[in-house]
């Protein structure tokens, strides 16, 4: 116990922590939430909550052995990644409706838990991370990421009402580009090391 409690740094777990934020990125997914919080009705926060951390956390410890164990190298499972964050952003630029459940009455883990907050990139960002800084370091920066996720997601409505529909609408174009931007970046930067596996 002592041994893991020498291995806290705020120093890493304020750089782990601002680099899960900036590719959780909640706040710029608030326009996502409310389109589904408006589509299906309810958003279950704390389960999307304790369930995309416990996705997080398990895929620091697990995550290589899982991806290996399906026959899945983490290019591959970035590159899948890629393609539903382009249809997300798809739907939000072109205001038009892809993913269509049957009847849905609340949204927690799908789409919300994963793979909109614990998705490929953040899940590949943890096994990066995992290479340079401490384990327990990690675990605190996705808990203190966690719960700006809870706040966010128990106040979608309200942020929502505050910005009011027309800066709802331009977020969601703005956000939209965001994403598909991610989605190209996430597509190119493992598309390569793909093809290269297979020569």
């Amino acid at each position: 116990m002592s041994e893991l409690i020498s291995q806290i740094s705020l120093k890493e777990i304020g750089t782990c922590f601002a680099v899960l934020f900036a590719v959780i990125d909640i706040l710029g997914s608030l326009p996502i939430l409310v389109s589904i919080r408006s589509r299906v009705g309810f958003i279950e926060s704390e389960k999307a909550t304790i369930v995309a951390g416990l996705i997080m956390i398990s895929f620091l410890f697990f995550g290589t052995k899982i991806l290996s164990f399906v026959g899945i190298d983490v290019e591959s499972f970035a590159v899948a990644g890629a393609f539903v964050i382009f249809i997300i952003a798809l739907e939000l630029i072109l205001g038009i409706q892809i993913h269509r459940d049957t009847t849905p009455e609340s949204a927690s883990i799908v789409p919300i838990a994963f793979p909109l907050i614990a998705g490929a990139g953040s899940l590949t960002t943890v096994l990066t991370l995992r290479a340079e800084f401490a384990d327990i370091n990690i675990i605190i920066a996705i808990i203190l990421n966690m719960i700006i996720v809870y706040l966010v997601l128990i106040n979608a409505g309200r942020l929502e009402r505050l910005l009011g529909p027309g800066i709802m609408s331009v977020l969601k174009k703005v956000f939209g580009v965001i994403l598909l931007s991610i989605a190209v970046k996430l597509f190119v930067s493992n598309i390569g090391a793909l093809f290269v596996q297979s020569f």
